[in-house]
């Protein structure tokens, strides 16, 4: 589980890290909007046929580092096997443009290559700092 004591980063406006798996191995990583459901899963949202989704979908290894934003040596790293889902995603996105644009709804809703996915990474192999 992300430890009370961090999940704060979650909840402020952070950026993460997310990294994939390319097909060739070598590794795909993108900043993004991050959250959490419960302290038991690290969630990304991303739009279907996305790189990102892409490379989950072949190989659900992947890793995802989010910083404090007033001290970035102060974080968390979650590594793990994600699920996807579309389910309850074009509502997480909202949350998040609320989050991080203040705005209701996610302005760019119908520009995205494909359908919403949550991107679902348990919270098992947990590191912090700070």
């Amino acid at each position: 589980m992300i430890p009370e004591s961090h999940v704060d980063i979650f909840e402020a406006e952070s950026y993460a890290h997310f990294a994939t798996v390319m097909p060739d191995g070598t590794p795909h990583v993108t900043p993004v909007w991050v959250d959490h459901e419960d302290r038991e899963y690290v969630l990304v949202n991303t739009a279907r046929g996305r790189q990102k989704e892409r490379n989950v979908r072949r190989n659900p290894k992947v890793g995802v580092s989010v910083l404090d934003p007033t001290d970035p040596y102060r974080y968390v790293s979650v590594r793990g096997e994600a699920e996807l889902t579309e389910e309850g995603a074009i509502e997480h996105i909202d949350k998040l443009a609320r989050r991080y644009f203040d705005v209701d709804e996610y302005p760019h809703h119908g520009e995205e290559s494909g359908p919403r996915v949550l991107v679902k990474i348990p919270a098992e192999n947990v590191t912090t700092s700070g």
